[in-house]
């Protein structure tokens, strides 16, 4: 069975030992990528936390090389193979964490009127969007969705980071949205559609770009302080969603309320890109998401945001924020931006909300939804703050792991690839210095990156908030 692989006989005799002793998917290296070559890296005597749900294993060995784990097995039956060693003794290995729903700052904006509002270069809004993407590396994030924007903006980046031109997470994108004319997220590079088939020569188009997901609006609005607006009509969103599915593309769909999501649902969405927030889930409903096990985007921190910055300015000063965000935006956050929160209805009804969005999205997973870690944000911090409101909702850090890890691949389809720390996934992992399965809050506690089986030297990140240190690994 590897006569050949190209491996020595010593390894192959190891290998044909740790298979025997291990159950299936433990310690197994596959054929096309031989443990071998200077570049491997090796993690061991360490505490694995795996993102599969699985309790978290002391004293284990992590191998690593192309870019993929080769070896997770217990450190008394790993292999000595030369490499680039780390030392795990009192530190946590996680899969990289995830944010699937984001809008990367630097695309054109639209103002009220609909109007293009351009205020700076595009060499300035790309340095923008480069820094925040940065920052969610720093904050040990390594794959994010990018779930509307301006299509030649966010897929020039994509390419570039998939083409190694460019140090980011994995960038996924819908580009721009699909929706009915004046709809939410109409805009901005949007496909702006009406009836079916007049739509696929649009669709058609957007197809061309190679979108990772498609996002579909499903929004009157008419709640909080927002006004009625068009909506998509589910029957031709319907008909967009097979469509794109035809092609091999998944879908997501902004809704805000039960109703909506019901309606997505029984259309063919493939995922959800917000909880309902409008009210309580009813516990039909509860039941629905846990059988037909549609992954859902929890995005708490967008709304709980307003209230956030009013009330509790300084949480601008934690370390993260300080690296992410230049000191001149923190300043006009804690000044002009407060000042006009304060005032906005918009805030306060957040304020009021939030908590019945968590309760949501607590008897969600109490009940077998696939929650999915997301901010509708734009940067590395706001992922933490989405896990400290999951925990603060009554999830337990360790489900919260794995809704920031392998629910993030399920939602992208992509989680044969990636998503948790098991032999033949995509590497990427974060070490941390503390246990986050005790306390959400040591998800900070980075002690280094690991992306495509690199270690990120965050002194090379071009963060807004300005050069950093490299971080230790003691």
């Amino acid at each position: 069975m590897y006569c050949n692989l190209g491996i020595p006989i010593r390894f192959r005799i190891w290998f044909a030992a740790l298979l025997a002793l291990t159950p299936p998917g433990v310690g197994q290296v596959h054929a096309e990528s031989p443990v071998t070559g200077p570049e491997t890296l090796i993690v061991e005597h360490v505490t694995l936390i795996d993102g599969t749900g699985q309790p978290p294993r002391p004293d284990m060995t992590v191998v690593i090389d192309a870019g993929r784990f080769q070896t997770v097995a217990p450190s008394a039956l790993a292999a000595s193979v030369p490499g680039h060693r780390i030392d795990g003794h009192g530190k946590f290995l996680i899969p990289g964490l995830v944010d699937m729903h984001i809008h990367l700052r630097g695309g054109t904006v639209i103002n009220k009127d609909g109007l293009l509002k351009v205020t700076t270069t595009p060499e300035a809004r790309r340095a923008e969007g480069v820094a925040a993407l940065q920052s969610y590396l720093y904050c040990g994030i390594t794959s994010i969705f990018d779930a509307g924007n301006v299509p030649d903006f966010i897929f020039e980046l994509r390419e570039a980071e998939r083409s190694g031109k460019l140090i980011a997470p994995r960038i996924f994108a819908a580009g721009g949205i699909v929706t009915a004319p004046g709809s939410h997220g109409s805009g901005n590079g949007s496909t702006d559609i009406e009836s079916w088939p007049a739509a696929k020569p649009a669709l058609d188009a957007h197809i061309a770009r190679k979108p990772d997901m498609v996002k579909l609006t499903l929004e009157e609005r008419g709640w909080g302080a927002r006004p009625m607006i068009p909506m998509l009509d589910p029957a031709l969103m319907e008909q967009v969603i097979g469509y794109y599915n035809d092609h091999g593309i998944r879908s997501t769909v902004h809704i805000s309320s039960e109703l909506r999501a019901r309606q997505a649902i029984f259309a063919g969405a493939d995922a959800l890109a917000h909880p309902p927030v409008q009210g309580p889930v009813s516990d039909s409903f509860v039941k629905l998401m846990g059988a037909k096990r549609v992954p859902m985007v929890t995005t708490l921190t967008i709304g709980e945001n307003y209230s956030r910055l009013v009330e509790h300015p300084e949480y601008l000063d934690q370390p993260f924020y300080r690296a992410s965000l230049s000191a001149s935006e923190i300043a006009m956050l804690k000044t002009t931006r407060r000042d006009e929160w304060s005032k906005s209805l918009w805030t306060w009804y957040w304020k009021l909300m939030t908590p019945q969005a968590q309760e949501n999205v607590r008897k969600l997973h109490e009940g077998g939804a696939i929650l999915v870690l997301g901010t509708d944000q734009t940067s590395g911090p706001a992922a933490h703050r989405e896990m400290e409101l999951l925990a603060a909702a009554g999830i337990a850090p360790a489900a919260i792991i794995r809704i920031a890890t392998l629910n993030g691949a399920i939602f992208l389809g992509r989680e044969r690839d990636m998503g948790s720390i098991e032999a033949g996934k995509l590497a990427d992992a974060v070490l941390l210095n503390a246990d986050p399965t005790t306390n959400i809050e040591n998800a900070k506690a980075i002690a280094l990156v690991i992306k495509s089986g690199a270690i990120i030297d965050e002194s090379k990140l071009e963060l807004a908030g300005g050069k950093v240190a490299r971080r230790e690994t003691r």
